[in-house]
């Protein structure tokens, strides 16, 4: 027998004491542009762990704090993996490189550039050709109310339902933010999925959690007959589950594997 019976157990701790993560408040623009460009080297690295890479396809975007209709993002043709923070390219609305030492991929940034100007709330943009956001979008389908991870999508991602080959025209960009909405994903038929959020973290995090998301769903549709989550009970879901603040917090873990595991992300 373990303990000594009768022990008063020590009194809980004040919640004040507790250390607890939120999203950082910066002091200058300078130190919240290398809080991105750090966030978004550190994405980029994870997508390539999870496979997300595909050839020159995929790019996370992230506006400038200073310069809003400016974007960091990924060079072109470099490997997810080996990116570091020194590596990533400022391109204007234009993809023209303002600031940085390769190109970016012009028929990617298009699309990124529209879906920034329609949505000023968005700081972070992430499109990659993912196995399962690309099985799920030949079927023409969004994701059904199947499971919690899936509710936080309920009625907040849409379907773009045409497809038009390599986009580099800025119309069909602007097409693609109109369908997106005010949505935080899109499943673009016949490509792959898309989504958005307030920082590189939630843009990170939703694409993870949607990618996920068709994998099961086109598991259990494999498997049988999934069973809906009623349309109240996947709305309440959302509401808890969906919102910005929580994929932040939801991608804090990651964050830190990819930043204590590879440091030189840094450079």
């Amino acid at each position: 027998m373990h303990g000594t019976p009768g022990a008063t157990p020590p009194p809980p701790l004040p919640t004040d004491r507790l250390r607890f993560a939120m999203p950082p408040m910066h002091d200058s623009v300078e130190d919240e542009r290398r809080h991105r460009k750090e966030r978004l080297a550190g994405a980029l690295r994870l997508f390539g762990r999870y496979g997300f890479e595909d050839g020159v396809s995929g790019h996370i975007t992230a506006r400038d704090p200073e310069y809003s209709d400016c974007f960091w993002v990924n060079p072109f043709g470099m490997p997810f993996g080996h990116i570091t923070v020194s590596d990533l390219v400022l391109a204007n609305s234009g993809g023209q490189v303002v600031e940085g030492r390769y190109h970016v991929n012009q028929a990617a940034f298009t699309v990124h550039a529209q879906v920034h100007a329609a949505r000023p709330d968005v700081v972070a943009v992430a499109h990659c050709h993912s196995v399962h956001g690309r099985a799920l979008s030949a079927l023409g389908d969004l994701l059904d109310p199947i499971t919690q991870e899936s509710c936080a999508f309920y009625e907040d991602h849409a379907l773009y339902d045409t497809y038009s080959g390599v986009t580099v025209d800025a119309e069909e960009g602007r097409r693609i933010a109109g369908v997106l909405g005010s949505g935080k994903a899109l499943v673009l038929r016949n490509h792959g999925l898309l989504t958005v959020g307030d920082s590189v973290d939630a843009a990170a995090w939703w694409f993870l959690s949607l990618e996920r998301s068709c994998q099961v769903q086109l598991t259990a549709r494999a498997a049988g007959r999934p069973v809906l989550i009623e349309h109240r009970q996947a709305v309440a879901t959302r509401e808890q589950l969906g919102g910005d603040l929580v994929a932040w917090i939801n991608y804090q873990p990651l964050w830190r594997e990819i930043s204590r595991g590879e440091p030189d992300l840094f450079d």
